[in-house]
């Protein structure tokens, strides 16, 4: 399985993080592929997008000034098979990424990412104090997976929470 490559410029609005490509996404070599995956649903119900997009769009997000990546470059079936080698230096060439490009805020797509990120435990949904990378915003939101239990209106009420950085 090959990684995907990232979509990022210097200057986004919002850098999106995931935890790490799925196998569809390896496959088509987009993010947020897999169908059981409801990302690009909640950018559009959460306003962040002017439309639904589909993956195989996922660079046009540039345009609004949305970059997208991921903690760990390796795609697996699910995130339990990342192991904490992986995390601990994918969240040291995340913090480099992220000093380099300097987006005004970043999303982490589920509050694993940001633990493994920050190695915070208590994490609440939104702007999260004390940024790992000052002068960042670092706003936490629910995965997008299907697997994830929230209620799909408020998930799309935490991400709504972004349009106020953007």
């Amino acid at each position: 399985m090959e990684p995907i490559p990232d979509h990022m410029e210097k200057g986004l609005k919002v850098l999106f993080v995931g935890f790490n490509p799925s196998i569809r996404s390896s496959e088509t070599g987009f993010h947020y592929a897999n169908p059981t995956n409801r990302f690009w649903k909640i950018l559009y119900e959460a306003g962040l997008t002017p439309r639904k997009y589909a993956p195989d769009e996922n660079n046009e997000l540039l345009e609004l000034g949305y970059g997208l990546t991921n903690i760990v470059d390796r795609p697996t079936k699910e995130a339990a098979e990342i192991s904490k080698k992986e995390y601990a230096e994918g969240a040291a060439i995340l913090q480099r990424k992220i000093k380099m490009y300097q987006p005004k805020a970043v999303c982490f797509v589920g509050k694993g990412v940001y633990q493994e990120y920050s190695k915070k435990r208590a994490i609440q949904w939104g702007v999260q104090e004390d940024p790992v990378v000052p002068g960042t915003i670092e706003y936490v939101c629910p995965s997008s997976s299907g697997l994830v239990r929230i209620k799909l209106d408020d998930i799309v009420e935490i991400y709504k929470g972004l349009k106020k950085f953007i």
